[in-house]
């Protein structure tokens, strides 16, 4: 007898490079194709992760009007997603809006179904300096009241958003991000033209001051160089700071020990040659480099960030969210080293989270 798939839309802005779009195709290559039918509706249908869109997915791309004219751009804007309500109104099973800042991703997530769910991958509280009424005000724009479900990637930012919204409570959940572990190890082994002479950190991620806090490696590094370490950072990433970045590497004088790699499309093989993996920043949604850390078997060296309880329990050293913290943390690797304590089990992690996502599709909570 042959089973009725269950019809699933997700919404996102595109699958450039980056955390998010990351997770994004990992959930879509993990999803159950013989259960569910997948369609993917993306704003902009461009980014380097479409060529990893399994084929069985259809993808959309919900074109937004750019027009200068304001008065044009709201009005062809409010047509078509009145075309969209048509053809789609609770066509699905269940509907995704999966970049959480994206309106129309919301719009249209919440008209193909009424079992939806919006997924907030960061921590706002953080983002808008604990600003009730910014806050607030960003929420209703993706109407965040009117979803069936919110789903957040950690405990500490759910609880952090629910502490301001009681009204979320109820209708949330915390459901990490799915990881593709398999293809982490088997990219593990493309061979890189990256010669590792002495204890090197690996630094993955948007190059981005006001979060990721990049500037505190830098001054770090500087300070450990000058007491007469010898280490590597490599950078892999790019961003709008990136410049900045780079200035501030030349300046130091430190274009021997820091080296920036770009965006890599496969950063795997970097976590193969590295010692530890280093993160710096202020705040994060769920650190997506905690879990391919521990899939790489690879020591953390991290700020106290969402979760870092999970690191504590023998992925690495956690030290406080500061310059200074960074620096003792490298300080401590280079002194002593980690000798990770405790085995991380990739299927389990991502079991837990598919009967989370199965138990949401079906109308189920919990």
């Amino acid at each position: 007898m042959k089973i009725m798939k269950k019809k699933i839309l997700i919404s996102a802005y595109s699958l450039g490079l980056g955390g998010i779009e990351k997770a994004l195709v990992n959930l879509l290559c993990m999803m159950d194709k013989d259960r569910y039918d997948i369609t993917l509706v993306l704003e902009k249908k461009e980014g380097l992760f479409l060529e990893k869109v399994p084929e069985e997915i259809k993808i959309v791309e919900y074109k937004v009007c750019d027009d200068k004219n304001i008065l044009l751009r709201k009005i062809k804007n409010r047509i078509h997603l009145l075309q969209w309500k048509k053809e789609h109104h609770n066509r699905y099973d269940f509907a995704i809006s999966f970049t959480t800042y994206s309106r129309p991703g919301a719009r249209i997530a919440l008209n193909a179904s009424s079992n939806n769910a919006l997924w907030i991958h960061n921590n706002y509280e953080e983002i808008y300096n604990r600003n009730e009424e910014k806050m607030r005000q960003f929420f209703r724009t993706v109407k965040a009241w009117k979803f069936s479900h919110l789903v957040f990637v950690s405990n500490d930012n759910k609880e952090a958003l629910c502490k301001y919204f009681k009204e979320f409570r109820d209708k949330s959940i915390v459901c990490n991000n799915i990881i593709d572990y398999k293809s982490m190890k088997e990219e593990g082994k493309e061979k890189i033209n990256l010669t590792k002479e002495t204890v090197t950190f690996l630094n993955v991620g948007r190059h981005e001051e006001h979060q990721k806090r990049l500037s505190r490696i830098i001054n770090a590094s500087e300070r450990l160089k000058k007491e007469g370490y010898h280490f590597k950072v490599w950078f892999v990433g790019d961003g709008i700071d990136n410049f900045k970045y780079r200035s501030m590497v030349a300046k130091k004088k430190l274009e021997d020990t820091i080296l920036f790699l770009g965006s890599q499309k496969n950063p795997f093989p970097y976590y193969n040659k590295c010692d530890a993996v280093l993160l710096s920043s202020k705040y994060e949604g769920y650190p997506v480099v905690f879990v391919e850390a521990m899939v790489m078997n690879k020591p953390l060296v991290t700020t106290k960030v969402s979760d870092y309880q999970e690191v504590e329990k023998g992925y690495g050293i956690v030290v406080s969210n500061s310059l200074g913290g960074i620096y003792q943390g490298m300080k401590n690797f280079l002194d002593s080293g980690y000798k990770i304590k405790k085995k991380f089990d990739p299927k389990k992690f991502n079991d837990e989270i598919m009967k989370k996502l199965d138990l949401l599709i079906a109308g189920e909570k919990k």
